[in-house]
């Protein structure tokens, strides 16, 4: 209703999961989706989009569904699908052929796998075709060659797939969290068990009711997965030790409903034992927002973070407070670095090499590295380079000098009275002091890995003994952060 009165256009978009051709999968059947779309269309909907985040939709369910909705609303049909199974290129091409009237693609170079499917190919295959959109091929292929050589720099940003999957029709992951999965479990110290997290990924959506997966849900079900391979935790365990058990965040406010209700609705016994007493939310969660006076609420974000910041900055830190606060303070000591090109921004600058900056329209700096001294006894080198022609230098921490590693103490994982990490990540926050009488299930300290936020509640009432670690420290699974005494 907003997007219509400002003038706008509104493409509404419905989740596609399962599959439509199985019998035995009834609850996303043809039938839910023409539900979904018809209430899109009557809400006010311009466009409807099909959204298959997890590249789920085959060829010939495909046909099915698009014939099926040209016959139930009115409005264009546009299909967005990843590719992470190599199979999507078929169903492109039944569902143009059922009337389907937009396709996603990406270009040659970044197409294929978690990526969409190839545009430059499905020019190519409509070529002659009735419905064809002309485009200038050799134009395509010469943009694909470019970005396949700057493809390089992301390298070891990708996620770490080799070829197609079929596997994606038993995990239902999505093509986009799929590529963040991977580092995730990585810097969880989880990168050599990924098959593991697969598995427990396919679980989870199975222990949650067979959930639409896309973001912010499969944030949820990654979260639990993750979690439950750190700690070597089965499904079974959820069920007969989740009393015990302090559950990711996410996880916490999937059930409380504040991600929405469900399809279906929640499984009731799984959600007793996550929310562990806490009520939950029967209604839309946004009824529940507090009230908020956005001029003034800006104007206070602009006094902590700087005047200079634009609303659109502001809007950022209303949706992810976090991240666009530790956006701000890098911002802030090192400036606009977009403008540094890719290549040395990623990887740095050899002696010899020089580069050119452009800080502003007009205005270009000639950057040429000269040299890097020796380290001295605190780690510092100094780097010469020339900047415009004029010799620079400046001092640089070498982080790779000295690495010591330091080894928290473990928990005795027979002792009750240890409360320990259950994951590799940061001690963000610590919720109680020394001498604090806490109750069961109240958060005692929070750890966060990679946008994965874990609250650890305490499992008996008791007393506050000795804070071993402090806020900021980085943790490994079973570290001791604190004691528990016994009232």
């Amino acid at each position: 209703e907003m997007v219509r009165k400002t003038g706008g256009i509104a493409e509404g978009a419905l989740c596609y999961t399962g599959d439509i051709l199985d019998p035995k999968r009834t609850k996303y059947d043809l039938n839910y989706y023409l539900r979904l779309a018809k209430e899109l269309e009557n809400a006010g909907s311009h466009i409807l989009c099909i959204k298959d985040m997890s590249g789920l939709l085959k060829p010939y369910a495909a046909k099915i569904l698009i014939e099926a909705l040209k016959d139930t609303v009115n409005i264009p049909i546009h299909l967005h699908t990843h590719d992470t199974s190599s199979l999507q290129s078929a169903t492109y091409m039944q569902a143009i052929d059922a009337g389907v009237d937009v396709v996603d693609c990406a270009l040659g170079a970044l197409s294929g796998m978690t990526s969409q499917p190839n545009f430059n190919a499905i020019v190519e295959m409509m070529r002659f075709h009735e419905r064809e959109n002309p485009y200038h091929i050799k134009s395509l292929n010469q943009f694909s060659t470019y970005w396949e050589s700057v493809r390089e720099y992301y390298h070891p940003f990708e996620s770490g797939m080799k070829s197609s999957s079929a596997e994606v029709y038993q995990h239902e992951i999505p093509g986009g969290q799929y590529s963040n999965l991977k580092p995730q479990a990585i810097a969880l110290g989880l990168g050599d068990q990924f098959e593991e997290i697969k598995q427990r990924y396919a679980d989870v959506n199975e222990m949650f009711g067979d959930i639409v997966k896309v973001t912010p849900s499969s944030k949820v079900v990654g979260d639990l997965a993750q979690y439950m391979v750190a700690n070597n935790i089965s499904k079974e365990d959820i069920f007969t030790k989740g009393d015990q058990l302090s559950f990711p965040e996410s996880v916490v406010s999937f059930f409380m409903g504040e991600l929405g209700q469900p399809e279906g609705g929640f499984p009731v016994d799984l959600q007793r034992i996550i929310l562990k007493g806490k009520s939950p939310l029967s209604e839309r969660a946004g009824k529940h927002i507090s009230a908020i006076d956005l001029d003034q609420d800006f104007r206070d974000f602009k006094k902590k973070f700087g005047l200079d910041l634009p609303y659109t900055t502001y809007l950022s830190y209303k949706f992810y407070p976090k991240v666009t606060e530790d956006y701000l303070v890098m911002f802030r000591k090192y400036g606009d670095v977009h403008v540094v090109p890719t290549k040395y921004f990623l990887y740095g600058m050899k002696p010899g090499e020089e580069t050119t900056i452009q800080i502003a329209p007009g205005k270009t700096l000639l950057v040429r590295l000269q040299s890097i001294g020796p380290a001295d006894d605190k780690g510092m080198r100094t780097a010469f380079f020339k900047l415009n022609g004029q010799t620079r230098n400046i001092e640089v921490q070498d982080k790779s000098i000295k690495v010591i590693r330091q080894e928290n103490r473990k928990a005795d994982k027979e002792n009750s009275n240890h409360i320990a990490s259950p994951l590799q990540g940061m001690l963000s926050k610590v919720f109680v002091k020394k001498g604090d009488q806490v109750r069961k299930n109240q958060p005692l300290f929070m750890v966060e890995a990679m946008k994965m936020e874990t609250n650890i509640a305490a499992n008996n009432d008791g007393i506050i003994g000795n804070i071993v670690l402090n806020p900021g420290t980085l943790v490994n699974t079973d570290d001791l952060v604190m004691e528990i005494e016994s009232r």
